[in-house]
């Protein structure tokens, strides 16, 4: 048998905003049908990473190719429907009375708000159904900006997985839910994360008890190391600090350790994974 096809490439990509260097030296190779947690603090370069994935930012630097398809090469509307994204960025682009079953059901055309396009029976069953197993079906009638922050999460999920996509990206899935609405979303995410062998997934997160169970990679986010003048930048007054990178790619075990998270975070942290369920905190 042949090695699996990439889904997701990312090759020497570096992002620059304001002529300060966000990302450098990022590589990440998702096949397909894998199950992927994109960790780092925040400030670290993950949403800008996330615009990359899901076709809606560029690299400066480097090559991004998705589902087969090189970013700024190819039209990104042939294959954006293929791609199933919730960000906090995409919650923003709706028109704020739009009805929260069409902004799920709208994500077969890879559209924000809904106007002359159509949908089936059938199509608006199956968002029912989505918002449903997220708890959610009884927001439909209601105006997204209406919503709660935990229920826009809620509906963005439902919109990501609503056309089927091969690639799935949910950037910071459980924000703003409650505990109940967050285990939830995590029981629902661990059962794609166990039986979908098809879909390829990455969850995007920085919060170790949020990862659901059933993801077996991960991706971990830290600042590239300077020089020794320059190694602490992040503590000089006014200076920017060193670009964010991907400093591991693995599995969660040998990711998630100790001495890796708090040198990442700062602080001495202790990391326990009991349950199937990630944790850390200060000590």
């Amino acid at each position: 048998m042949g090695e699996t096809a990439s889904a997701l490439t990312l090759k020497g990509v570096e992002f620059r905003r304001n002529r300060r260097v966000i990302l450098s030296d990022v590589d990440l190779d998702l096949k397909r049908g894998e199950k992927w947690i994109l960790f780092g603090p925040n400030g670290i370069g993950k949403s800008s990473l996330v615009a990359m994935m899901a076709t809606r930012g560029f690299p400066s630097e480097g090559t991004v190719d998705i589902l087969g398809n090189r970013l700024g090469k190819v039209d990104v509307f042939s294959y954006r429907n293929r791609i199933g994204l919730s960000s906090a960025e995409l919650s923003r682009a709706f028109p704020p009375q739009e009805d929260p079953l069409d902004a799920v059901v709208t994500a077969l055309t890879a559209t924000t708000g809904r106007w002359r396009d159509t949908y089936t029976d059938e199509d608006f069953a199956k968002a029912r159904a989505l918002m449903a197993q997220f708890g959610i079906e009884y927001l439909e009638g209601k105006q997204m900006f209406k919503l709660s922050e935990g229920e826009r999460t809620r509906v963005l999920i439902c919109r990501a997985l609503m056309g089927d996509p091969d690639l799935l990206i949910l950037d910071e899935p459980t924000t703003g839910l409650d505990l109940g609405g967050r285990e939830l979303a995590l029981r629902a995410l661990s059962d794609i994360g166990r039986h979908d062998t098809e879909r390829t997934v990455l969850l995007v997160t920085h919060r170790l008890e949020e990862i659901p169970q059933g993801f077996d990679h991960v991706a971990i986010m830290g600042r590239m190391a300077g020089n020794e003048t320059d190694a602490h930048a992040d503590n000089v007054a006014g200076a920017d600090p060193q670009p964010g990178t991907i400093i591991y790619t693995g599995d969660l075990e040998h990711g998630f350790t100790t001495e890796r998270l708090s040198h990442i975070f700062g602080l001495p942290l202790k990391v326990t994974h009991d349950d199937g369920r990630w944790n850390a905190y200060a000590v």
